[in-house]
């Protein structure tokens, strides 16, 4: 999947030393981010040695091996050729690998200070603080930290079918499987549960962790569940606001190949290769 970066380490931690001249920036704008882009697939990011002048702010965000990432927030584009915009999508099938995971994470830590600029408590600016990745007050004291949201991924099976669903009014057209978040007051079985009777009207039983996943576009921490259809009825009663479609797909009739890049794929792989 599209974290799975090894020999590579992702490191986290909040090590807020200033930038060298090889440090990587991260700069986005709307859903697009600057990069360096090669005929081949190949991407780089702009380095602080790229720049003509050093940014008057700069946050950090992580590392990879020994290379550190670093956040501006500017209105303008930094640098300019050979480095342009790019969608932040095209980063899941662009390599090398570890670049692509880092400009996703980036821009779920660009999303998130951008929303958390002042206090929700009293209105005051926050302020970086300077031991943890955490926005602070400095009128009330209030703590923001990044947000991170629990999720689900269903792949609800009866025999050798799996359901696989499309949504609906998103730019993803692909198959997908069932999905959602997990609501206060219930735990992540509830929310399996909770979900596919919602989605499509079917109630489940057996249900078993695969494996999870981080997803940086939705700043979600992804859980894939197996389940069975609970009875006989395979009727799908579709929720219409959020699917297109749903349907029940043989083993034999799945065309979908491999990605490396989502848990959704990885899991119909799964059912399809029998493993």
């Amino acid at each position: 999947m599209i974290q799975d970066i090894f020999p590579y380490e992702f490191h986290n931690g909040y090590t807020p030393q200033p930038p060298d001249a090889d440090s990587f920036i991260l700069w986005y704008d709307s859903s697009q981010v600057l990069l360096r882009k090669q005929a081949d697939g190949v991407i780089t990011f702009p380095r602080f040695a790229d720049l003509p002048q050093e940014p008057a702010q700069w946050i950090y965000l992580f590392s990879i091996g020994d290379e550190r990432f670093y956040w501006i927030n500017q209105r303008q584009q930094p640098v300019s050729e050979p480095f342009a915009m790019e969608s932040i999508y095209a980063l899941r099938h662009l390599q090398p690998r570890h670049y692509a995971y880092a400009g996703l994470v980036g821009f779920q830590l660009h999303n998130w200070y951008n929303r958390h600029r002042y206090c929700g408590r009293c209105g005051t600016p926050l302020q970086p603080d300077s031991k943890e990745r955490m926005m602070r007050c400095p009128q009330c004291d209030c703590m923001s930290y990044p947000q991170i949201c629990p999720a689900v991924i269903i792949g609800l099976t009866h025999g050798d079918k799996i359901l696989l669903s499309k949504y609906k009014g998103r730019n993803y057209k692909d198959y997908a499987l069932l999905a959602g978040f997990a609501e206060v007051g219930e735990t992540i079985e509830e929310t399996v549960r909770r979900e596919v009777l919602e989605e499509v009207g079917l109630p489940v039983k057996n249900i078993r962790y695969y494996k999870s996943q981080p997803w940086p576009h939705s700043s979600s921490l992804l859980f894939g569940f197996f389940a069975e259809l609970d009875g006989e009825d395979e009727t799908i009663c579709l929720e219409e606001e959020e699917l297109s479609m749903a349907a029940w797909v043989p083993r034999c009739e799945l065309s979908m190949e491999a990605d490396h890049v989502s848990l959704t794929n990885e899991m119909i792989m799964v059912f399809k290769e029998q493993l």
